[in-house]
């Protein structure tokens, strides 16, 4: 009985995390379909291009919470279960990358999932096995965001930090090792999930934002401004 009930949860946490918000929201704003725009993901970042900032946003709360009401869903049935309250969490995020909901036949005829890479119920996720992660991995997120300039970079970075965080609070004796693992496998769910991303990142050709993104394109509009100026100087 305890086999089944954990794996209702975790079924539950799966459902949670295919719940395709930013497919939603973009499409009541919009119109749009969320895949058939950019990288056709479900993500915020994604969502931000189809339908503006305010849409992004919101979605990227909402699929925060999946990750972290998977884990209160979790906690609440099974209050000490270390395994359950690891894997609803794990389950939102492969919910999340590969929506139920969001299920369409390709060209060939074969079922194919849709869904975005992970990075938001990650990090909800870590914030509902332990919240004060949310003070220690959204500011480095946003400070990847900003800096290194790719979206998927940052989107890693959740699992990436959620490993780190939770390995050094295991190592001083504060939470469980299984925690870990959270991170650990969350990250290997976004990898999957990133792989024509990270084949771009390692090609040079993945789309830049943030501080360097805008750097990059300031010395071609002064230099077009310039060009323009002395055009102008010659006209006269």
């Amino acid at each position: 009985m305890q086999l089944i009930n954990g794996l209702i949860v975790i079924a539950l946490g799966y459902l949670l995390g295919a719940l395709p918000f930013g497919y939603i929201l973009v499409r009541i704003r919009t119109g749009k379909d969320i895949r058939d725009v950019h990288s056709g993901r479900t993500g915020g970042t994604n969502a931000m291009r189809a339908a503006g900032k305010r849409v992004g946003i919101l979605t990227g709360i909402l699929d925060i919470l999946k990750g972290y009401l998977a884990v209160v869903l979790a906690g609440w049935l099974f209050p000490g279960n270390v395994w359950i309250a690891v894997l609803a969490p794990l389950a939102a995020v492969v919910g999340h990358n590969y929506s139920v909901f969001l299920l369409k036949l390709d060209k060939e005829g074969r079922l194919q999932f849709a869904g975005g890479a992970g990075g938001a119920p990650v990090f909800g996720g870590a914030v509902g096995l332990w919240y004060p992660s949310f003070f220690i991995i959204l500011p480095v997120a946003a400070f990847i965001y900003y800096f290194v300039g790719y979206a998927s970079v940052t989107t890693l970075s959740a699992g990436v930090m959620s490993i780190l965080v939770f390995a050094a609070r295991a190592l001083l004796g504060y939470s469980p090792w299984e925690f870990v693992l959270y991170g650990v496998f969350a990250l290997i769910l976004q990898v999957w999930a990133l792989r024509p991303n990270i084949r771009r990142l390692l090609n040079g050709t993945e789309r830049m934002h943030g501080y360097r993104a805008r750097k990059k394109v300031s010395p071609r509009r002064s230099g077009k401004r310039r060009t323009s100026s002395i055009r102008g100087i010659a006209a006269r």
